[in-house]
């Protein structure tokens, strides 16, 4: 729908663009998206990116070429390719930082303290336009998603991507609350969805129903995988139930099969009677 390119802001609303970082790769595809958005005089930046200053640079580029300075950073989550260039925005502009609460496990960026915790359901004032905050855990706890109430544009981080599934990885990560948290989407009106990787996604109603299909066909797998065996783990499993997935990414599906086995478990549909072990439940 708009050029993915590095470094330039594209408009993708309006008074709303998207500025790619430089971090293209495996797990963050093109790049991780920021998004510029118009604020009474200014702009706030949602997810700033990995700590990189050339991005800042570009970003404070775009603040001229659009002619309103940054005055507030906002966040989806506080993985380390979404969160941690808010240091170098502040070193550079006068912003208040909103977001998330801090998360404590080692995939987290450890340099997140925001000026203001966010609430499901609180309405951040936009200056003539709202930005409804929506908790939507399951990639990771702390995870939000952040929905421009007049041009129906959803920002959803990394609870959908577009191009690919997210991964869940416990014990931050949950299947169950992902489910829980795509099902809640389902009760919003969108327009069209703002990823944090990738391009927007034009159909919102069917990218999520797709998306919760798609989980429970994996979980699907996983049931049958378990019927044929006694006791498992993950590891054990991951080449039966990833098939369709290339062997270099198995160590990666780990994380989301790891989060489907405890769903089961959590479902009272598996059992594990052993650490980091699962087998079907009987009776």
């Amino acid at each position: 729908m708009f050029a993915l390119t590095p470094g330039k802001a594209v408009p993708v609303g309006s008074g709303i663009w998207r500025l790619l970082a430089l971090n293209p790769g495996m797990m963050s595809g093109p790049g991780t998206n920021t998004y510029l958005i118009a604020a009474g005089d200014g702009l706030w930046v949602l997810d700033p990116g990995p700590e990189d200053s050339r991005h800042v640079d570009n970003l404070a580029a775009a603040s001229a070429e659009i002619g309103r300075p940054v005055t507030a950073v906002l966040c989806t989550h506080t993985h380390r390719d979404h969160s941690p260039c808010t240091a170098l925005v502040k070193e550079r502009f006068p912003v208040r930082v909103l977001g998330p609460a801090p998360l404590d496990d080692a995939l987290q960026d450890h340099s997140w303290q925001p000026d203001e915790v966010l609430v499901d359901g609180q309405v951040l004032d936009l200056g003539g336009a709202a930005l409804k905050v929506i908790a939507t855990p399951g990639h990771v706890s702390n995870h939000l998603c952040f929905l421009h109430q007049q041009e129906g544009l959803l920002f959803s981080g990394d609870h959908l991507i577009n191009g690919s599934t997210v991964v869940i990885a416990p014990p931050a990560g949950s299947m169950s609350a992902y489910l829980d948290s795509l099902r809640k989407l389902q009760g919003e009106t969108l327009r069209a969805i703002a990823p944090g990787h990738g391009d927007l996604i034009a159909d919102p109603a069917q990218a999520i129903a797709s998306t919760i299909a798609h989980r429970l066909q994996r979980e699907d797998k996983v049931l049958d995988a378990l019927s044929r065996t006694s006791v498992c783990t993950p590891a054990d499993l991951v080449a039966q139930v990833y098939q369709d997935v290339p062997a270099f990414l198995h160590p990666v599906a780990e994380f989301s099969l790891h989060a489907h086995l405890i769903k089961l478990v959590e479902d009272g549909r598996a059992e594990s009677p052993e650490d980091g072990c699962y087998r079907l439940k009987h009776g």
